[in-house]
């Protein structure tokens, strides 16, 4: 399996997936502001991903902190989480796993500084367990959506890299392989960061998935000539109707599903469910640096000064996905009802 990110007793490891794929590269973080920057600038990304790494984050900058006392620990800890917090603002499971920590913070405060810091360890590391198993439990409940002999479309990257292992929309791919079935993949490159290019194929490669790379705008055209049979894709946050926030063109490929009665299926864990939010509307956009778009590994593209408008993420409206699949099970239309119905399961 493909190793994203780990606890070690050296700090927290990560694949460099700015690097990929033509180096495999691990790096060691050794305090909470190394794996900030690593969040921030896409070392490590996909909603799970980010909230597994804010956790060990959040962990590491307790454990390596001078304080010798809760009341020295406090406003260390506040700090820590707020550092944390303000990398990136789409992805939900960052917010829910800074939350997760507090709450653990908050348990043990009461038994000192030491039991404090273990406990924190220890839910970080149970973090990334669960996300795996989560991941599991998904790909077994979506793999029944999809046919015995399929040409699966994906956008962006939703697979072992975004999550702590095994995907969420390609571990729905990979439970349909794993049951025995004829899947052929068709990743989306996904500009202007190239997640499917460089991360989806690299993946399915080390899996031995077939796989066929396609630009953003070649989508359409593969759907009207009836070479797509379903589409599954991760997200970032799911309002509480059923939009969903994933990477930027997702909108698109939605909509032209809908326009050639392909199925688009969206998976992602429990913890990316935002119920707080009544719609999409309310999800917040990050905007990234416009060098993203005007170069390719440093290569320039467009004029130096061009203008660039660089939003990491669109919003799908809920009437354009078939079904949202979980680790809890497949949530259908209507969202509101089915969504919380799967959210109260785990309560």
């Amino acid at each position: 399996m493909i190793r994203t990110i780990e606890w070690t007793d050296a700090g927290v490891v990560m694949l460099d997936q700015l690097l990929l794929p033509t180096e495999e590269i691990y790096h060691t973080y050794t305090n909470h502001r190394e794996v900030a920057e690593a969040i921030r600038s896409m070392v490590i990304r996909g909603a799970p991903a980010i909230g597994v790494a804010a956790a060990m984050g959040v962990a590491l900058g307790v454990k390596v902190s001078s304080a010798g006392s809760v009341a020295e620990l406090d406003p260390l800890f506040e700090q820590i989480c707020a550092d944390i917090a303000g990398t990136r603002p789409t992805a939900v499971n960052l917010f829910w796993a800074v939350e997760r920590m507090k709450n653990v913070y908050s348990r043990n405060r009461a038994q000192g500084a030491p039991a404090i810091r273990s406990a924190l360890i220890s839910e970080s590391i149970a973090m990334h367990s669960e996300d795996i198993e989560a991941n599991r439990r998904l790909g077994r409940f979506g793999q029944e959506l999809i046919p015995a002999k399929a040409h699966v479309l994906t956008h962006c990257n939703a697979g072992a890299l975004a999550t702590a292992g095994y995907g969420t929309a390609l571990g729905v791919i990979r439970a349909a392989v794993e049951a025995g079935k004829n899947i052929h993949v068709f990743a989306d490159e996904t500009r202007p960061y190239l997640q499917g290019a460089r991360l989806t194929a690299w993946e399915l490669q080390h899996d031995n998935i077939p796989v066929t790379i396609i630009t953003d705008n070649m989508a359409g055209y593969l759907m009207q000539k009836g070479q797509i049979d379903c589409i599954v894709v991760g997200a970032d946050r799911i309002a509480a109707n059923g939009d969903v926030a994933n990477k930027i063109g997702t909108y698109s490929v939605a909509v032209l599903a809908k326009e050639n009665g392909v199925p688009f299926y969206v998976a992602a864990p429990v913890s990316t469910l935002d119920l707080s939010l009544p719609d999409g509307l309310g999800i917040p956009i990050e905007e990234r640096h416009p060098d993203e778009v005007r170069k390719i590994k440093g290569i320039s593209i467009t004029p130096a000064n061009a203008s660039v408008v660089n939003p990491a993420f669109d919003v799908t409206p809920n009437r354009y996905v078939h079904a949202i699949i979980t680790d809890r099970g497949i949530a259908r239309p209507p969202f509101k009802e089915s969504l919380q119905e799967l959210a109260n399961r785990g309560a």
